[in-house]
């Protein structure tokens, strides 16, 4: 009787085993198909997180400028200082002690005028005295004369006064002339650049006293290569820009040409000349153009367009969103722009900035720049605060 039992209870257990190790088994064949399920959803995102990576790195962000017409010209450039042509270093043509200065530093003066004077007090008298000499002589050569005309004395005695007395007028002439010295006049008309004395001074012979400028005309003196030597005339037009006054520019013009070449810098001498007066000064530092063609209606573009490399000057234009090199021959540059006379048409697009990472035929991305994404967040962010401020009023 126990033995069907325990075969009964022997049989159950092993059903119960085994619909557990069923369903365990289930179990672990649905995780592992989740899991495939999932590895195949991760490879699908990597793949279309790998194309569009593929597509950022071909599509290269770039600047651009369209090729516009403007007036153009070819000049040469270069730098010198101003200098004065009409300058006069006054100095003392007696000496003596300096009584008084009747100009100053910045002063205005014109040719003659008196700027200082010396002491005369001792050449008055030196004066004086020589007068008094040539009186003497003058009266004794009159009767002389009488003398000789009753023949009381010789020809040879009265010609010796008569050689005396005119001796003694040059030297009160000498004297007179160095009695007007005492009076220091200027002997150009310009600006007192320099004083060098002080009153109570005692000057030498031939000491400085003063330095006049004549700021009315100013020169400029380039040295310029001997290969621009055909393309400058007298009379060509020049503008120069100083670093003292940012922003103005002067106009002036070609006075001289050197004709000889220095055989050792190779350059010969330009003298340039601009009107004095309105801020200029001799000694500034200037910029100079010298403008020798003009084109009216030329096609530019950037400087920072060209290709300059591998023999040939080339453009990178922006054409259906890809970079095409296009060879172009260059006229004039100047300055920041330059002049395209073939190989371009108006209105293309000129890449400007990320030439080096762009090669003939690659994608391209044309991006905003800078300044104009500020202009349009300027001009935005009036438009939000509006917007906000209506939807508060309503």
């Amino acid at each position: 009787m126990n033995l069907p039992r325990q075969s009964l209870f022997l049989r159950l257990c092993l059903l119960s085993l085994l619909s557990t190790t069923l369903l365990l088994s289930a179990c672990k064949g649905g995780d592992g198909a989740g899991e495939e399920g999932s590895k195949d959803e991760a490879k699908a995102e990597d793949g279309k997180d790998g194309k569009q990576d593929k597509d950022k790195v071909e599509s290269v962000p770039v600047e651009i400028a369209v090729a516009t017409r403007r007036p153009i010209s070819a000049s040469y450039t270069g730098t010198a200082n101003l200098e004065a042509p009409g300058e006069a270093q006054v100095v003392a043509k007696t000496s003596g002690v300096v009584l008084q200065m009747l100009a100053e530093e910045g002063d205005a003066v014109r040719a003659g005028q008196v700027l200082a004077r010396i002491d005369p007090e001792k050449t008055r008298l030196e004066v004086q005295r020589q007068q008094a000499t040539v009186n003497k002589l003058a009266n004794n050569y009159r009767r002389s004369q009488e003398l000789l005309a009753q023949k009381l004395v010789s020809t040879e005695a009265s010609d010796q006064i008569r050689y005396d007395l005119e001796s003694a007028r040059a030297s009160l002439e000498l004297t007179k002339l160095e009695l007007s010295y005492t009076n220091i006049t200027a002997p150009i008309s310009g600006v007192i650049a320099q004083r060098m004395v002080k009153p109570g001074n005692l000057v030498g012979l031939n000491a400085p006293v003063f330095r006049i400028v004549d700021n009315s005309r100013l020169e400029a003196v380039l040295n310029v290569p001997e290969r621009e030597l055909g393309k400058l005339r007298v009379g060509m037009p020049v503008r120069m820009g100083v670093d003292a006054l940012t922003g103005r520019s002067f106009e002036g013009s070609i006075d001289r040409l050197s004709p000889v070449v220095d055989a050792g810098s190779g350059t010969f001498r330009v003298v340039c000349t601009f009107k004095g007066g309105e801020n200029l000064s001799p000694g500034m530092f200037g910029r100079i153009a010298i403008i020798y063609d003009q084109r009216d209606n030329a096609l530019t573009v950037p400087r920072t367009a060209l290709l300059e490399g591998e023999g040939e000057t080339a453009v990178y234009v922006v054409r259906e969103n890809k970079a095409v090199r296009v060879p172009v021959q260059v006229g004039f540059i100047n300055g920041e722009i330059a002049e395209i006379v073939s190989g371009l048409r108006e209105g293309e697009r000129t890449i400007t900035a990320g030439k080096v990472a762009v090669r003939d035929g690659t994608l391209v991305e044309v991006i905003q720049p800078q300044a104009a994404v500020a202009t349009a967040t300027a001009k935005a962010v009036p438009a939000k605060k509006a917007d906000a401020e209506a939807q508060d009023a309503n």
